[in-house]
């Protein structure tokens, strides 16, 4: 039985009505808590809102892939309650155990039993309620039916257990992932009822959908604190969301007005770019990740993780600065590379240790050293103020920006071990999700030093909650070089629609996808539709992978070539639409590519709608995302007629079979937009 008012009369107890907007209802067998007209709780003896553990964790990490178990030991899930006024009590025989209360928009769910540090709570679900978020989710836009865990890694390559490479990377190391598997986790949910959670906190947690009466949320901690959104539809919602994660600037015109081309073959590369050019390639940068050496491993090419113009440096790209500044006199920027570690065998390495830079052993005060694949290298602690300020002007700032580079793939950040030593003595089992943000700070102080924010460029995989507000940016990280269902080129489409509906409003992909290995090599098929995609993001840029010499490259062949060049001018011409969506995307926080439902909430068809998108609300692309596929259904919402681009034919709203050959995926766009003339002039910049 539940406590009665009587029983604590010293507490002032609210019993409000079912009309109540936002508080705790008290129910006859029960309590709801309301949020914005929401039921967000529902406690009932037989079905409690929370429950209480204490967990007994096994973790293991190798290269950045993670194993994390746990047996938790159930502690208490409290049936009896009191209301108070703010705040309900949750109890059981052996006395409280649970405390909720609500202020503004946050909810704090504490365990009152000394040793509890796990946490589950049953928010209130309605039936065929729609779910979304999770971070930048790879495999699924809806996220019903499944669970979640949130915890920045690898995402894996193949991650399908039912495949044959997935199997056996495994094998070599955990590094086959799975669905869920993601360098940018974020426990943040959307739902169809326009309400959104945030956990506001940094531990591991999981998303649990599994159960189709609550959404389900698991914490590995003794107290948390969620936030509470809601809004009228999802415009406002993601725009809340945006608002309180932070926005980008906008990005800059060099980098929408062109591909940037992706080369690392040291001094060949500047020869290789002139052949893109004399193409007719439309280039807005050079993107050298090789600038501070090589190595080769049994992975395949890999740098050097020194980051900074030395003697590998030197020999590999000659007068690095003047050709900086020659390519600059053109209109094409250069673009480099770094990450937030340290090769034990590098030059740095010995500078970052002198300063106390490195993460340091529990049981020593020697430095962390960690295995990133036949090389050891040292974690920049970003803990410690001095030492993010001597990386973003040390590194970051004087060897980058300094010589002229317009930006950088700030790449990894999902590394962090959990048996590390911190400079500010922070767990790190709670500062491992946090790493990819203090990343994306550093780079951004960077930025910052020399007045280019919102002109210079880095762009991140990594990520969790708050890296909005620091990176600019998105990548979707390494895709392997197929049309595989969970790791081939149709997860962009679905990181990016994940991302921007937790306040990300720009993301693109390595055109060509990364991750070739035990066979799998790029196809002539994959590079044409890769490009087609490409130019349909606010940055279209080329990688070439992780094995270059294996793997064709766009300047293969002429037609490859030619190709890429298409789209690069098709990517150009969209200039002046994408910089009218990015000023959107300051305003008001809408993501550039967006699901269906995000204009067309009504419509409960269009909920896992994940194959195509919404660029601006004017635009639809529909990119050909299987194998061997010459035509493929598509969804235009909403009433009225949408045109395709390529014809000039207009297409009722409904779902078409629409044919899809080589230059012609499927894209349409309202014969009303202000934009319209320039969207027929595309087949004109495709033919040039």
């Amino acid at each position: 039985m539940r406590p009665s008012v009587n029983e604590a009369p010293e507490l002032a107890v609210r019993w409000t009505g079912v009309g109540v907007e936002t508080g705790f209802v008290a129910r006859e067998d029960g309590f709801d808590l309301r949020f914005a007209g929401r039921t967000v709780l529902r406690h009932r003896p037989a079905c409690p809102a929370v429950a209480i553990g204490r967990g007994d964790p096994a973790i293991t990490m190798f290269r950045g892939n993670y194993r994390i178990e746990d047996s938790p030991e159930p502690l208490a899930a409290p049936a009896d309650w009191a209301l108070y006024e703010d705040a309900v009590v949750l109890s059981d025989r052996a006395g409280p155990a649970v405390r909720l209360g609500l202020v503004g928009n946050r909810l704090t769910v504490a365990a009152l039993r000394p040793g509890a540090d796990r946490l589950t709570v049953r928010f209130a679900a309605e039936p065929d309620e729609a779910v979304w978020g999770g971070g930048e989710q790879m495999s699924y836009l809806a996220l019903n039916g499944r669970r979640f865990p949130i915890w920045t890694s690898e995402p894996g390559v193949g991650r399908d257990k039912s495949t044959a490479l997935t199997r056996r990377m495994d094998e070599e190391g955990m590094a086959g992932g799975d669905y869920w598997t993601t360098n940018y986790p974020q426990p943040t949910f959307l739902t169809a009822r326009w309400l959104a959670v945030h956990l506001a906190e940094a531990c591991y947690s999981v998303l649990d959908f599994t159960d189709p009466a609550h959404h389900v949320v698991e914490a590995w901690r003794s107290e948390a604190v969620f936030e509470l959104f809601a809004d009228t539809g999802p415009i406002g919602l993601v725009g809340q969301l945006s608002t309180r994660f932070g926005r980008q600037p906008e990005l800059p015109d060099w980098a929408i007005g062109g591909a940037i081309v992706g080369l690392k073959a040291g001094t060949d590369s500047f020869a290789r770019l002139e052949r893109f050019l004399a193409a007719g390639t439309a280039v807005s940068g050079l993107w050298c990740e090789d600038w501070a050496g090589i190595r080769e491993t049994s992975f395949g090419r890999r740098l050097f993780w020194d980051w900074h113009v030395g003697a590998r440096s030197a020999a590999r790209y000659p007068d690095l600065t003047a050709r900086i500044a020659a390519l600059r006199e053109r209109g094409i920027r250069f673009l480099a590379y770094a990450n937030p570690y340290l090769a034990a065998d590098g030059d740095l390495f010995a500078e970052g240790l002198a300063g106390g830079h490195f993460a340091l052993r529990q049981d020593s005060d020697e430095v962390y050293l960690v295995d990133f694949g036949e090389f050891d290298c040292g974690v920049v602690d970003f803990t410690r103020a001095e030492t993010r300020a001597w990386f973003a002007e040390r590194v970051l700032a004087r060897e980058m920006l300094d010589r002229g580079m317009a930006g950088w793939m700030a790449d990894f950040g999902e590394y962090l071990p959990t048996d590390v030593r911190l400079a500010d003595g922070s767990d790190p089992m709670e500062a491992h999700n946090r790493w990819p943000v203090l990343w994306a700070e550093v780079n951004a102080m960077a930025l910052a030093s020399r007045g280019l924010t919102g002109e210079a460029l880095f762009f991140m995989r990594a990520g969790y909650s708050g890296v909005q507000a620091q990176c600019p940016l998105l990548w979707a990280g390494d895709q392997s070089v197929d049309f595989t269902r969970h790791d081939g080129i149709g997860t962009v489409l679905t990181g990016a629609l994940s991302a921007g509906l937790v306040g990300n409003a720009y993301s693109h992909s390595d055109c060509g996808g990364y991750t070739s290995l035990h066979g799998n090599v790029r196809s002539a098929e994959l590079l044409r539709r890769w490009a087609e995609l490409a130019a349909f993001a606010p940055v279209m840029r080329s990688h070439e992978g992780n094995r270059p010499d294996d793997n064709l490259q766009y300047d293969s062949a002429p037609e490859l070539l030619a190709c890429f060049a298409r789209w690069s001018r098709v990517h150009a011409a969209l200039a002046p639409y994408v910089r009218h969506l990015a000023g959107e995307a300051r305003a008001t926080g809408l993501p550039l590519q967006r699901p269906l439902f995000l204009h067309y909430p009504a419509d409960p068809a269009l909920h896992a709608v994940q194959d195509q998108y919404l660029y601006g609300a004017d635009l639809l692309v529909a990119p050909v995302i299987e194998a061997g596929q010459t035509a493929r259904p598509v969804v235009l919402p909403g009433e009225g007629v949408w045109r395709h681009v390529w014809s000039g034919a207009d297409l009722a709203a409904g779902t078409h079979v629409v044919a899809a050959p080589f230059d012609q995926p499927p894209v349409f766009y309202r014969p009303d937009s202000a934009f319209a003339a320039l969207f027929a002039a595309l087949p004109e910049a495709l033919a040039a």
